[in-house]
């Protein structure tokens, strides 16, 4: 043993390792700092230790081999038997591999270590004011550093509405990472007393839940904006993401100087972003946009969230000429001000989706918003909407995939991702993307409502609605949903009686878009009730023409005059509305309403003694996604028309032995 460590001292491989060892050290110090700012994947790091490791024994072998002289590389001579240098030579490759091994034991590990996980979510800032009428403004400034974010390529990023079921939930940071998918968390608190503002955040390791970075800013209001881009900025260095110039002169851009028109901003962001958008609280939105934009009228974000809420009011309840001018002109106006705000081509393309239906003009403008909000669950929710409209079921699926991914806690996004499932008939993956939808939202109604439905839908159990509707507190009846839900469970189990009674005892005078009184007429024609029937359609109908003289071009009304004309014998009026409906809302234009559409057509022709032509259409319909399902048909009485008629029944055997 001593001859082979005298010859490797002879031969100076001694100094050789030394110098290997040096040399590599610098060079994995010098990738390791190197690799991550020039955007190479972590791999190439381990590659680059991997070839060292394996060329400290060649090194090795090559010192032992040969000497550096004058007269230049040289093979160094030996005295020593064969048999002696053949065991040295082995020994000197056993020590050169074990002492690889073990630098690749503690090197690797750490390599893999090294990549830095460029996600955060930031969880709801803690409102510290007086006045905890504030907590809007600290909602405010946690969506402005979000949404800055959001920006950016580089980054993942999770959605507001997905955070904010975690307010005041930051004791376990490494549950909410795991939930969320991300590997930093930003949490802090906001505190406003006049025109001063004091924000202070800490930037954590959701891994091991080790403070990474902290800030404290006390600032003046008009300074807000200097806070959210100095958090951003700071936020994208320490993940080491990239930032181009682009996302840093949206970053640097102040969206207003004034800031009461950002204070309007804020509060009628917040009421619309909330789960369920009632009317009252969109309604009030508006009118805080619209403030906002009087105060400013330079402010784009805020004629573009102006846009955003005048389209969903189209599309949601007032699908008027007046309603849709508005939001043309406020999307128009928002990208004039800013050609380059993302939020307002979001809102130009709602506005081409939702009141034009030109499905490629408003894909082409969310295209645009995507490119600078790589991270807006919004963007892919619109995306895979459309889609769904074209009936491209497959690619709809993957975009609102996509957005439940960045927004996993957002019950809205949820839903119309389960809408998806439920409208092919896969009702176990919708029921479980309610389930968790109800979790992420736990006071919303839209996701409970819709469990209950699909569970009508799929097995013709009305147990879950009763449920559901047993949780309602008294007097919680927000846009006469809770009511609506009631008398739809009422006729559902035949207790009419109950239904009129019910109607009988609520303020609202309309429910779900349909006036009080054409619901008065359809109970009573289930009671067979002709006199009292025909008095309520009488009723209805004024309320129900006007609303269409208003909103020619909605199919909904059209179908609402169509059943109060069929009821009121008005056969051929009453089908030419039905058509009419078809015609604006065909299933070729949207694949997801205008299966309704056929449906409410087939409804008006049984109302009017067509049976072959509402047979005709329901034999479709229980094939077509989002159809009539058969447990529905079997329930609902307004289908009784057809109930004697033998080939109803044959139907319905048809169908139940298909499943």
């Amino acid at each position: 043993m001593s001859g082979f460590f005298e010859e490797v001292k002879r031969r100076k491989v001694y100094r050789v390792a030394v110098a290997y060892i040096i040399v590599a050290g610098g060079i994995i110090q010098l990738a390791s700092a190197a690799f991550p700012a020039w955007e190479l994947p972590n791999w190439a790091l381990r590659l680059v230790i991997v070839l060292l490791l394996i060329g400290f024994p060649i090194a090795l072998i090559l010192a032992w081999a040969f000497d550096v002289t004058a007269q230049g590389i040289e093979a160094t001579p030996t005295a020593l038997p064969v048999t002696h240098r053949r065991r040295n030579v082995i020994m000197l490759v056993a020590t050169g591999v074990v002492v690889s091994m073990v630098a690749g034991f503690f090197l690797l590990p750490r390599a893999s270590a090294h990549k830095i996980d460029k996600s955060i979510a930031v969880l709801p800032f803690e409102n510290l004011s007086d006045d905890k009428e504030n907590a809007y403004f600290a909602d405010g400034i946690q969506d402005d550093v979000l949404t800055n974010l959001s920006k950016i390529g580089d980054l993942k990023v999770i959605s507001r509405t997905s955070v904010m079921p975690y307010r005041g939930k930051t004791s376990n940071v490494r549950e909410i990472g795991k939930a969320l998918g991300v590997a930093t968390i930003l949490e802090g608190s906001v505190r406003r007393s006049g025109n001063r503002v004091r924000v202070n955040v800490q930037l954590i390791n959701a891994s091991n839940d080790e403070h990474m970075w902290a800030e404290d800013y006390d600032r003046d209001l008009t300074d807000v904006f200097a806070i959210q881009t100095d958090l951003a900025q700071k936020i994208v260095g320490e993940l080491q993401a990239k930032l181009s110039p682009t996302e840093k002169a949206q970053l640097e851009r102040k969206p207003t100087q004034n800031s009461e028109a950002y204070l309007a901003f804020l509060q009628a962001h917040d009421l619309f972003t909330r789960p369920d958008k009632f009317r009252a609280d969109t309604e009030k939105a508006e009118q805080l946009f619209e403030k906002a934009t009087r105060l400013d009228p330079d402010f784009a974000g805020a004629f573009a969230g102006l846009a955003w809420i005048q389209d969903w009011m189209y599309h949601s309840y007032d699908p008027t000429p007046a309603r849709k001018e508005k939001a043309r002109a406020a999307a128009e106006t928002a990208i004039r001000l800013q050609p380059d705000l993302p939020e307002a081509h979001l809102a130009l393309g709602f506005y081409y989706y939702y009141c034009e239906r030109n499905y490629q003009e408003a894909l082409n403008e969310f295209s645009i918003a995507k490119r600078s909000l790589p991270n807006a669950a919004d963007v892919y929710l619109a995306i895979g909407a459309i889609e769904r409209s074209q009936g491209k079921w497959a690619q709809s699926t993957t975009n609102l995939e996509k957005a439940a991914s960045l927004s996993p806690k957002d019950a809205w996004i949820l839903e119309n991702l389960a809408d998806n499932y439920y409208a092919n008939r896969d009702f176990e993956t919708a029921d479980k993307l309610f389930d968790r939808a109800i979790a992420a939202a736990p006071n919303s109604l839209g996701a409970r409502a819709q469990k209950a439905q699909l569970a009508v839908d799929w097995k013709g159990d009305l147990s879950v609605m009763e449920q559901e509707l047993a949780k309602m507190p008294p007097g919680v009846d927000p846009d006469g949903l809770v009511t609506f839900a009631r008398m739809q469970l009422l006729l559902l189990q035949r207790k009419f009686s109950d239904a009129i009674a019910l109607l009988k005892q609520s303020p609202q005078d309309v429910f779900h878009y349909k006036p009080r009184e054409f619901f008065e007429g359809a109970i009573y024609a289930f009671l067979n009730d002709k006199e009292r029937e025909r008095a309520a359609f009488e009723r209805a109908r004024p309320v129900a023409e006007k609303a269409l003289r208003e909103g020619p071009d909605d199919a909904s009304r059209h179908v609402i005059v169509g059943f109060i004309l069929a009821g009121l014998g008005q056969k051929d009026a009453a089908i030419a509305e039905g058509k009419r409906a078809v015609e604006l809302l065909p299933e070729s234009q949207d694949a997801l309403d205008g299966p309704k559409m056929t449906v409410a057509l087939a409804q008006i022709y049984a109302w009017t003694g067509e049976s072959d032509q509402a047979l005709q259409l329901l034999d479709r319909s229980l094939s077509t996604p989002n159809g009539v399902t058969l447990p529905f048909l079997r329930l609902d009485p307004m289908w009784d028309p057809l109930r004697s008629d033998p080939r109803f029944q044959a139907l319905i055997d048809r169908y139940a032995a298909k499943t």
